[in-house]
């Protein structure tokens, strides 16, 4: 993995931090803290280029309807065709919760 290099205590603290948070709204409260509004709109907008990507949208589409360049479009594809399967992990996860959700 990319990420392997940077492996280390700051890291993990980060990602601990990301796993203690209880509920939506304390993610809410985090990410403003932590992010600039850009980043935080490019982190959500990779996810879903990755979910319409997955459901076999073309790269026009996922770009008219994200605003995701063809560059972006392409790094989320490698990630989803050669990567650590994570996106697919998140959103399987996320679809998951929702049908559950739904289902109460």
């Amino acid at each position: 993995m990319q990420i392997d290099k940077l492996r280390g205590k700051e890291l993990d603290q980060l990602f601990n931090s990301i796993l203690s948070l209880k509920d939506l709204e304390e993610c809410y409260r985090f990410f403003d803290d932590l992010c600039t509004i850009n980043e935080i709109q490019s982190l959500a907008q990779r996810l879903e280029v990755a979910r319409m990507l997955r459901e076999g949208n073309t790269y026009h589409k996922i770009e008219t309807e994200t605003g995701a360049s063809t560059a972006t479009i392409s790094r989320v594809k490698r990630c989803l065709n050669y990567g650590n399967d994570a996106y697919e992990m998140a959103l399987d996860r996320v679809k998951e919760t929702e049908t559950e959700s739904s289902s109460k």
